[in-house]
């Protein structure tokens, strides 16, 4: 018992500090896009839209980009501590929180289907490819794997909607409305992380059943079944789970592309249309949601390691 009550109190105190780092982290992300898309080339406003300067010096003074600059970031600053992203510029008489709450279930919706989707592929090609080892099925799984690493999502979004929505006429090429409209830009957004798991899951697996301990419950006559369910898998899903809060992000990142190739009207093509037409605070509101939920899930998954692997509770203590 006091064992395990120690072991709890570093594992709390473990994820307590990666928590209080999360306001920092959030403050640097925040800041360095703020100052970045203001140093880009061209503005709201600009006089390539046929904006004269006195109707653009009252739209800069509307929206408080006439203000310095950090005058503007430290009442930005405030407005989000308050939970006020901003008006939208480029939506008039929006704010950036009404087209948070109406866009991002639809990218959540497209996220989680393909975080799953990767998740449920990836391990079980993985787990058969190390139970196969050097077999047909090893070289296939890998072999399927290098081409899914290979091809990114932008790549891959074309060539599905060109063979299975324009050749088979199976699925919409484009936009949202049914079950059918998500199930290609889950495959786009799902194949490159589903190769890269099924990677790991595989060195995972295989590096388990060469340990002793494995060797030893095999001696004892367990079953195979039991020996993989009881000892192995959780071992072998270590790579994978120290894997999930980078490919969070990274499917977050990836379904900005894959909304705007697909149609889909979820904030990843807000944030694109935005970040074109600049739109400070609609791009600005993206970030801080985007970043949050990054941050979130990479201690969610931190904590999820330590649980399954003890050693790191140890080192972190």
């Amino acid at each position: 018992m006091a064992i395990l009550k120690i072991t709890g109190t570093i594992f709390r105190s473990y994820i307590t500090r990666r928590l209080l780092m999360a306001p920092l982290v959030m403050l640097v992300m925040l800041s360095v896009t703020f100052f970045l898309i203001r140093l880009a080339p061209g503005g709201p406003f600009s006089s390539e839209r046929d904006v004269s300067p006195a109707v653009e010096q009252a739209l800069r003074e509307r929206y408080a980009l006439d203000q310095p600059l950090p005058m503007q970031y430290w009442s930005y600053l405030r407005g989000v501590c308050r939970g006020d992203l901003g008006p939208s510029i480029r939506h008039r008489g929006r704010d950036v929180n009404t087209i948070v709450a109406d866009h991002l279930p639809v990218s959540f919706l497209l996220g989680g289907l393909a975080l799953s989707l990767a998740v449920c592929v990836g391990v079980s090609a993985g787990f058969l490819a190390a139970l196969k080892a050097r077999s047909w099925i090893d070289y296939t799984a890998m072999g399927a794997c290098v081409l899914g690493i290979s091809l990114p999502a932008f790549v891959i979004g074309p060539l599905l909607q060109a063979f299975f929505a324009r050749y088979l006429h199976w699925f919409p090429v484009s936009g949202s409305g049914s079950p059918k409209h998500v199930v290609l830009p889950a495959l786009a957004l799902a194949s490159p992380f589903a190769a890269r798991f099924a990677r790991l899951a595989r060195a995972g697996l295989l590096e388990v059943l060469s340990q002793d301990f494995i060797r030893t419950a095999r001696s004892k006559g367990l079953r195979e079944r039991v020996v993989l369910l009881r000892h192995a898998v959780r071992g072998g899903l270590l790579p994978v789970v120290g894997y999930l809060g980078p490919a969070i992000a990274s499917i977050t990142t990836g379904s900005l592309v894959v909304e705007k190739i697909f149609g889909i009207p979820g904030l990843g093509r807000e944030f694109v249309e935005s970040a074109l037409s600049r739109d400070y605070m609609l791009v600005m509101g993206t970030v801080v949601v985007y970043g949050g939920m990054i941050v979130l899930c990479n201690v969610a998954t931190d904590a999820f390691h330590a649980c399954l692997d003890p050693r790191m509770r140890e080192r972190n203590g």
